[in-house]
């Protein structure tokens, strides 16, 4: 929701502030540098606290950061404030895959972790919606009231809900040696980065999609706000639809073959897209297929690559999830402003971009073969 709700309003927020789309996607930006850098600090905090008081106190954060966001007097303001943002809302998200990695394991994890995708995706098909008619009744300020409301809404729901998943006996007593030691282990472990960054360049190229998609759908396409709103969370709902579609199917079909040929339809169908808009035949009409098709792919990767990844090192799995969470956000803040560099003319930067990033997922892939046998 934080970073899906106030979308459609990157347009009317860059008249008021007198900036360009680069400009007020660098909000977007610190938000995802605050995500990265706490999902890094947060997740092995976990694996040596706990996960229930992190979950507890960074929602407690992100409330109070949002409401102030929506005081902010001036865009530089408000680049800071969704900076810190980003880094407390970071716990719900490192911490609530640890929180999956200790109840569930192997192709029960998978299947949880699909169906975790399933029910996150709810939030992008009803954000836009509800952030346009937030919007159009109240101006984009008011935004970021509702998420203020939402945060400290999950905040009781942890408080009453969410038990302690992690037992004292399962966690690491080691202070910054130790924690930076487990970090190296996973960086030096190659089937692991490789499921890794299969998920961190397919999330960049739904990135691509979600800084660029206001202005896309908006200018290049003619959609109006509210129209603009319906056609984004039509995406998300293809692919929150192939998430639980991809969680049922889970045991039945390796969770390796589910991610590849994820990966390879979201490569076609971008692919497609690039050559269409380069061809000068991009309408209406003739994007609905590739992009639904785009967002069918994404479902199948999105559980998959994550639960491949952290299953790789049970032992910490905290900081496995804080490494996978922090190159993620890396990668979507990296990508976000690149979108802008064209002005409103966002289509060729945005299908190039899905395009590229979706090919890097591929490349990544081929990490998590085993070598042959020598002889």
């Amino acid at each position: 929701m934080g970073i899906d709700m106030y979308l459609p309003a990157f347009p009317l927020m860059a008249e008021e502030f007198r900036t360009d789309p680069s400009g007020v996607q660098l909000t977007l930006t610190a938000f995802l540098i605050g995500l990265a850098l706490g999902q890094l600090v947060l997740g092995p905090l976990s694996d040596r606290y706990g996960r229930r008081i992190l979950i507890l106190t960074g929602t407690a954060l992100c409330a109070a950061s949002a409401a102030a966001c929506a005081l902010a007097p001036s865009l530089e303001t408000l680049t800071v404030l969704r900076f810190l943002m980003g880094v407390s809302g970071a716990a719900g998200v490192v911490v609530g895959r640890a929180v999956v990695s200790d109840t569930a394991k192997g192709p029960a994890a998978a299947r949880t972790f699909g169906i975790l995708m399933a029910l996150g995706g709810i939030a992008p098909i009803a954000a836009p919606l509800l952030g346009g008619v937030v919007i159009n009744a109240s101006g984009w300020r008011a935004v970021f009231g509702v998420l203020a409301a939402g945060s400290l809404l999950t905040f009781l729901i942890t408080l009453v809900a969410v038990p302690e998943s992690l037992p004292p006996d399962r966690r690491h007593a080691g202070g910054l040696r130790s924690t930076l030691a487990t970090a190296r282990s996973l960086l030096t472990d190659r089937i692991y980065l490789g499921y890794t960054f299969a998920f961190v360049f397919g999330f960049a190229a739904l990135f691509c999609y979600i800084a660029a998609s206001p202005f896309f759908l908006q200018y290049a396409l003619g959609l109006t706000v509210g129209q603009a709103s319906v056609a984004f969370a039509a995406g998300a709902l293809t692919a929150t639809l192939s998430s639980a579609v991809n969680a049922r199917m889970v045991g039945r079909i390796s969770p390796v073959i589910l991610l590849r040929t994820g990966l390879a339809t979201m490569l076609a169908s971008s692919a497609t897209l690039l050559a269409l808009t380069l061809a000068g035949q991009l309408h209406r009409v003739v994007v609905i297929g590739p992009l639904l098709l785009f967002f069918v792919g994404l479902g199948m990767i999105m559980g998959n690559a994550t639960a491949l990844a952290i299953q790789r090192v049970p032992h910490a799995a905290g900081t496995g999830s804080a490494v996978l969470g922090t190159l993620q956000a890396v990668s979507a803040a990296t990508v976000a402003p690149l979108m802008g560099v064209g002005g409103r003319d966002v289509a060729v930067p945005l299908f190039l971009g899905m395009t590229i990033c979706v090919g890097l997922a591929c490349l990544a892939l081929r990490l998590t073969r085993r070598p042959a046998a020598a002889g």
